[in-house]
């Protein structure tokens, strides 16, 4: 296996549910080898998350710490089948990166249908640059849609690792994420693994990924993880 040099989809203390400072989170990082640690707080609907102001004043962080170059941003929130996010326009622009995607508590869904239209709102989305757990179970998906869509927006849908996680009781998760890297290596589509790390302790852990990644055959070179330039390039991030 290639040397995994990005986690793009983390959390501190600052979600309110997560146990981690954001120095204690980029030391972490630093020590695992990683070379780009995205920290990406939940959206405003999550009790107990940051306020507004906090995306707002993250300039003062610096970017670069203990040599892991950080992209501060947020899990926005998909609130309904119209692909309807719970970040103002006007502060997803303080963003370094924009990571979206469906949590039950948050989410008005419909139709498997209609789940499918507002999800590929969202991925068209301009701004938007990872789905997060697109296909865990928590909204019924026309899976290859997505993976076509994503391929035509250089959006990545992610691979969450923290969905096969016995707690969460995600019972079509695996299957799903099967289909989604089968469809994604059929249309050379790349895509992400996320650690969803709620703790320094899981960043780039993805251990529950890998035997998926086995199973599929799925190449390297469609998982962004490995390839930092490319990552930068197809997201459209400055470096």
């Amino acid at each position: 296996m290639r040397k995994i040099l990005i986690d793009a989809h983390t959390h501190t203390v600052a979600s309110g549910h997560a146990y981690s400072s954001l120095q204690e989170m980029a030391r972490a990082a630093a020590d695992k080898g990683l070379e780009v640690l995205g920290i990406t707080e939940h959206g405003p609907s999550v009790p107990g998350t940051c306020p507004l102001l906090y995306f707002r004043n993250m300039f003062v962080v610096p970017r670069q710490m203990y040599g892991v170059r950080l992209l501060l941003g947020c899990e926005v929130n998909i609130l309904d089948t119209k692909g309807s996010i719970d970040m103002p326009d006007d502060y997803i622009d303080y963003l370094d990166l924009v990571i979206a995607g469906i949590h039950v508590s948050w989410y008005k869904g419909g139709t498997k249908e209609e789940n499918t239209q507002g999800m590929l709102n969202v991925i068209r989305h301009p701004k938007v640059h990872i789905i997060s757990h697109p296909v865990d179970g928590s909204a019924e998906m026309d899976i290859e849609q997505l993976v076509l869509a994503a391929k035509e927006a250089h959006t990545l849908l992610e691979v969450n690792n923290h969905s096969l996680a016995p707690q969460r009781k995600k019972t079509v998760a695996r299957d799903n994420n099967m289909e989604l890297l089968r469809l994604c290596k059929k249309y050379d589509v790349p895509t992400i693994l996320g650690s969803d790390a709620h703790v320094s302790f899981q960043i780039a852990d993805y251990e529950r990924l890998y035997p998926l990644l086995a199973e599929t055959d799925f190449p390297d070179e469609l998982i962004m993880n490995y390839w930092p330039e490319r990552f930068f390039d197809y997201l459209g991030i400055k470096r």
